[in-house]
């Protein structure tokens, strides 16, 4: 699975999605121009100790992205998209594009890529979700429908046990 951050400005929301990426075995993908430096202190801050393990590539623009994954299925979340998120089928090596926190994904490259814009619902007039929140839900959707592949899917308690019932689910 891929995360794709078009021209991410917050160091905080990228190191938050980096993270997440790591517990989730994705991949990072960062289209410049980005609003900080990798170095910054905020971005490995919202990250903590996991941004050494993240699998991150930086592209120079959006067409250096797409000359480096020839092929690549992408799923573009905007709050403009006509289908909601739970309505496709994502495969297990696809794109889920994100855009600037200002702006979202240019016009032009939704109607470029039409068939894969998907929303999240809100209620109201909200202008959109916070960004690291919003790569959060679309992306764990995209992995419940592939199965949650190679996650741990079970938790044990540190100093206790959970007690064994007949009957109920482990």
């Amino acid at each position: 699975m891929n995360v794709v951050l078009l021209e991410p400005e917050m160091p905080a929301n990228t190191g938050n999605i980096g993270r997440t990426c790591v517990a989730t075995n994705t991949r990072l993908h960062l289209i410049r121009p980005l609003g900080f430096r990798l170095n910054e202190k905020m971005l490995k801050r919202a990250g903590l100790d996991y941004w050494d393990k993240l699998d991150v590539t930086v592209y120079d623009d959006y067409e250096d992205f797409l000359a480096r994954n020839p092929g690549a299925k992408l799923y573009m979340a905007t709050t403009k998209a006509r289908r909601v998120y739970t309505e496709v089928r994502y495969e297990p090596d696809c794109y889920l594009m994100f855009g600037k926190e200002s702006a979202g994904i240019p016009e032009e490259l939704l109607l470029e890529n039409q068939a894969g814009c998907v929303r999240i619902p809100m209620w109201g007039d909200i202008r959109s979700l916070n960004l690291s929140n919003a790569v959060s839900i679309v992306l764990y959707e995209a992995l419940r429908q592939n199965g949650f592949e190679k996650m741990t899917l079970q938790g044990n308690l540190h100093r206790l046990q959970w007690a064994e019932r007949p009957g109920q689910d482990s």
